[in-house]
């Protein structure tokens, strides 16, 4: 079992019937084809409509929601980047709050990563686009903005650099300093923050073991930030500390008057176990990491078989989770 940063406190599992769903996206509610299966649109809206609160929360950028923002109806928030960014879906995906990784950290974090696990290659998530090094896999669905070493990535200096009009003066820009003008080179259309902080840190290694290089990294530099990860590779995905898919889904659901155990979680990988142990009701799909099958208190089908779906027509069905429960 991996150590994972502290998190909100467990609650305890009751009948009591939920207010809101919290489900991850890759691997859990998307098939592996990244598509949303006409089941699990159907029981999205059924939730909806019965007044059950749904939130996607995942390790996505906002850029990359586009194959969910038709099915978030209400609120119409999702939450991102491990729960570094809060996205406004019903706005095309604009970031209306953001937990940063303080760049000099960042810094320090590759620093000691390099140090601790030699051969790895970053990249840098900002709320505006994604910038990497030369050495770090090309990404398939999200060409880089810049190429370039990390020090240079994370230079005080890089976005005025890359992007100067995001930091000059604008008559779109809000009492909150946030700017309707301000779009990264990868995504004209997209949002950002006029500074387009670091939401988050990736590093990869070509050759070490997933969840042995989570152990190392949280050993070499656990103190500094929080570390996990989704991918079956190698890839860490590292944020500003004590920011968690959990911590920002607990936040969101105090705003609402919404107790733990008036939630229940879906989740796959290590970067949902936080919000799984969080939430009063948890589900891990059939395709789960080891870690996740541990954390949580029920099991559901895989994602290929709509196991989120199918979990939530038996709430609706029978009026709470105690009947949707499956081992």
């Amino acid at each position: 079992m991996t150590d994972a940063p502290a998190t909100p406190p467990r609650a305890p599992e009751t009948a009591v019937a939920p207010r809101l769903i919290a489900t991850d996206l890759d691997g859990t509610l998307l098939h592996d084809d990244k598509t949303v299966s006409d089941r699990t649109i159907a029981a999205l809206a059924a939730a909806e409509q019965a007044g059950i609160e749904v939130f996607f929360v995942t390790g996505r950028p906002a850029r990359w929601m586009g194959v969910v923002s038709d099915h978030v109806h209400g609120h119409g928030l999702a939450i991102c980047a491990n729960g570094a960014a809060v996205v406004d879906l019903h706005r095309g995906g604009r970031i209306v709050e953001v937990s940063p990784l303080e760049r000099t950290v960042a810094l320090t974090v590759v620093d000691a990563l390099r140090s601790a696990a030699p051969g790895t290659s970053f990249a840098v998530e900002r709320t505006g686009g994604i910038h990497y090094e030369p050495q770090y896999p090309p990404l398939l669905l999200d060409p880089a903005a810049a190429v370039a070493p990390a020090e240079k990535l994370l230079a005080d200096d890089f976005v005025s650099t890359l992007c100067p009009e995001a930091n000059e003066p604008d008559a779109t820009r809000g009492p909150d300093g946030r700017s309707d003008a301000a779009h990264s080179p990868t995504d004209p259309a997209g949002p950002a923050f006029p500074d387009q902080p670091v939401i988050k840190l990736l590093a990869h290694h070509p050759d070490l073991d997933p969840d042995a290089f989570l152990q190392l990294a949280r050993t070499a530099a656990g103190d500094l930030a929080s570390f996990t990860r989704s991918s079956p590779t190698a890839l860490l995905e590292i944020s500003g500390p004590g920011v968690s898919k959990a911590g920002t889904l607990a936040r969101c659901c105090a705003e609402r008057g919404i107790a733990p155990d008036e939630v229940v979680a879906f989740g796959d990988m290590p970067n949902d176990i936080e919000m799984l142990s969080w939430a009063g009701t948890s589900y891990a799909m059939a395709n789960a990491h080891p870690d996740v099958l541990a954390a949580t208190t029920g099991r559901t089908a895989s994602n290929n078989d709509d196991g989120v779906a199918a979990v939530i027509e038996r709430i609706l069905h029978d009026g709470g989770p105690q009947g949707a429960r499956s081992h």
